[in-house]
């Protein structure tokens, strides 16, 4: 498998100065996706952001993975209904 669009899991930890652990329980809550080649484990660079986001979540303002889970499964509903409504609005302009 490529890893060229793969972040070290360690790489990132230690940039973040954060435990390996709680990517693992990101991970088993099914928050962000983990790639494993050769027993190394990897994050997708197009989930950095996202990662990154959680990261500020839990550290920053102190929100337990409850919590995260909450603000995350709250933020993708919000992205679907943004974008139902512009394809409802472009359909609109087609009858004006």
């Amino acid at each position: 498998m490529q890893v060229d669009n793969l972040v070290v899991l360690s790489d990132f930890c230690a940039s973040h100065n954060i435990e390996i652990s709680f990517i693992n329980s990101l991970h088993q809550n099914g928050l962000v996706e983990l790639v494993t080649v050769r027993k190394v484990c990897f994050i997708s660079v197009e989930q950095l952001n996202h990662l990154e986001r959680i990261v500020r979540l839990h550290y920053d303002m102190d929100i337990n993975l409850e919590g995260i889970e909450t603000i995350t499964h709250l933020l993708q509903q919000i992205q679907s209904l943004h974008s139902e409504n512009i394809a409802l609005r472009n359909k609109l302009r087609l009858y004006e």
